[in-house]
């Protein structure tokens, strides 16, 4: 291949490369991970002790679990062109759930007490997804107001079920959910990957993804088309309550207590950042979960980098915006395009302009 060829080909694949909607979180996500090692060289050393994996970067995947549960249910529910403010309070009041039933429960150091009250936490976040669906598919209320309702009310139904109170558990199978390991790997971190690829599966290797980007590219011309928009509408914001569910769970275990004021506080603006950074837009229409699913390891791996770096908590909110709001216009085509009419040489001649 002549040399002009190879270095237009090389241009090409570059520009094809930069233009890929995961290019700049991946690039963001490799420039934090570079960052961390420069501050810690051994952030990236992983070791074996009593047949666990132990390091910084099984942390920020163990930690990271419970964003990326609720970005993979807001993934699908900003697909539908809809939106979930309400996943921190159905986090809430599944902690809630689940902690005072094992505290009342007839033995609440046993395993099956542990299942049980899992199981009834999940079954009482499905119907909260019926009845956010029910609001937005059904009645008809912007989903933003639809899920406000329980966004608000989730946190008192919570602060009910505990009395008002922070409930403590002791029970070692509840807690594995957050620090026990299975084949060397966190417990949390198998959860969420496990919810990541079931779901990967089914919305691209079923029609079932199709008719969410087509029900939230437009809506009534999926209705005359026979699809049944209100189906899938109430199918995807109870998915999203049951992974908001999960991640409720894995945060009480890891605490070992529930507080319904501060269990899952602020973690749909996470999913939501997640979701967005990863390159689905808020529009509806077309999604990514493997985008999504960089979104959240970059937003994890931020919450990591803050401290690492020095950086005092009194601005550790400010660094986290700013990075979002750097990576987010990198992805933006107009920003880009500005970039792009910056880095092109200004003619020298009539002729240079002409051409």
């Amino acid at each position: 291949m002549p040399e002009p060829t190879r270095t237009r080909a090389v241009k090409e694949l570059g520009a094809r490369a930069v233009s890929h909607r995961l290019f700049w979180p991946l690039a963001a996500l490799g420039t934090l991970l570079a960052i961390n090692l420069i501050a810690t060289p051994t952030f990236f050393n992983v070791r074996i002790q009593d047949g666990h994996l132990y390091g910084s970067l099984v942390d920020i995947v163990r930690n990271g679990a419970p964003v990326l549960l609720v970005a993979i249910g807001m993934t699908l529910v900003i697909a539908t062109r809809g939106i979930d403010l309400s996943v921190g309070a159905v986090a809430a009041i599944a902690g809630a759930v689940a902690c005072v039933y094992i505290v009342k429960g007839p033995a609440d150091g046993a395993a099956g007490t542990a299942i049980v009250a899992i199981s009834m936490a999940l079954a009482v976040c499905v119907a909260l997804g019926l009845w956010n669906g029910f609001l937005v598919a059904v009645v008809g209320i912007q989903p933003i107001i639809a899920t406000l309702v329980l966004m608000v009310a989730g946190r008192g139904i919570a602060m009910l079920v505990t009395g008002g109170q922070i409930t403590t558990v002791n029970n070692d199978a509840f807690a594995a959910l957050a620090s026990g390991h299975l084949l060397t790997l966190p417990v949390a971190a198998l959860i969420a990957l496990g919810v990541f690829a079931v779901t990967q599966i089914v919305v691209r290797r079923t029609a079932l993804g199709l008719l969410i980007e087509s029900v939230g590219i437009n809506p009534e011309a999926s209705r005359l088309a026979g699809v049944r928009s209100r189906t899938i509408i109430w199918t995807v914001y109870v998915f999203a309550a049951l992974c908001a569910g999960m991640a409720g769970l894995i945060i009480a275990a890891n605490t070992h207590s529930v507080n319904a004021n501060s269990l899952g506080l602020w973690i749909e603006l996470d999913a939501i950042l997640a979701v967005v950074i990863g390159g689905t837009s808020l529009a509806g229409g077309r999604f990514s979960l493997t985008g999504t699913l960089v979104g959240a390891m970059l937003i994890a791996t931020l919450t990591r980098t803050i401290p690492n770096i020095g950086i005092p908590a009194e601005a550790n909110y400010l660094f986290k915006a700013l990075v979002v709001v750097i990576v987010c216009l990198l992805q933006s085509p107009k920003a880009r395009a500005v970039l792009q009419r910056r880095r092109e040489p200004i003619p020298t001649s009539r002729e240079e302009a002409v051409v």
